[in-house]
């Protein structure tokens, strides 16, 4: 058995090797432009909307409150970024109940990636919001001694969001798997359904968490100044 998508090499060209990973990943990035493109040419400002519309705006909407309710600001400068991670992972996760199809989410390197992605939008968005200087000031509190702590916390928490997601997505094919073989008509239906539910969850976390990391950094400063008013 096969742990990660990335045992599974589909093409090989000498040194070059794409495995499930990167191949299912490719696919579900061009069918996310292409429904974008296929759902956003024909947007409506008055007048009858079709029913892909309302369920744009319904779905952007419901990220937008999500990112006001947790970063206590206004949704737009956050709302691509966290919005992209959501409707990724939680496509990724989704198509699971596509047969042979191997959820680039049980990958590591994917969830790591991910990570990186939030660990590099945290002092973009910080930076962006609070100035360079203020920013890294941050990293000195409470005192200068700090510093390796401070960083070493941002490290951590990085780690944790990608191992965090990469074990439930890969447990959860992993059992998928054994109940195929153990019992193949009824179990397999049922994890499938809970496999999906947890999908969707595990999108949701990681994108809360994103943002929660960078609504710290963009806050850190304006409590400080705050508590020193």
């Amino acid at each position: 058995m096969q742990i990660s998508p990335d045992e599974i090499t589909l093409f090989q060209f000498g040194w070059l090797h794409i495995n499930a990973t990167i191949f299912v990943t490719w696919i579900i990035m061009a069918l996310l432009v292409v429904g974008s493109w296929l759902v956003t040419r024909n947007l409506q400002s008055e007048g009858p909307m079709s029913r892909w519309q309302n369920l744009l705006e319904v779905l952007v909407g419901a990220i937008a409150a999500q990112i006001r309710e947790v970063g206590s600001r206004a949704s737009g400068p956050y709302l691509p970024f966290i919005g992209t991670l959501f409707i990724f992972i939680a496509v990724s996760n989704v198509l699971s109940v596509v047969p042979g199809y191997v959820p680039p989410t049980s990958s590591l390197s994917t969830t790591a990636a991910l990570a990186i992605s939030v660990f590099l939008a945290v002092p973009v968005f910080g930076i962006s919001q609070q100035g360079l200087r203020r920013y890294a000031g941050q990293y000195l509190q409470p005192t200068f001694f700090m510093l390796p702590f401070n960083v070493i916390g941002e490290i951590s928490r990085t780690l944790a969001l990608a191992v965090r997601l990469y074990g439930n997505i890969m447990s959860g094919t992993i059992i998928v798997a054994i109940l195929l073989g153990i019992a193949p008509l009824f179990f397999p239906i049922v994890m499938q359904v809970l496999g999906l539910l947890t999908g969707l969850i595990q999108a949701y976390i990681f994108a809360i968490l994103a943002m929660v990391y960078i609504a710290s950094a963009s806050r850190t400063h304006e409590n400080i100044e705050g508590k020193g008013e």
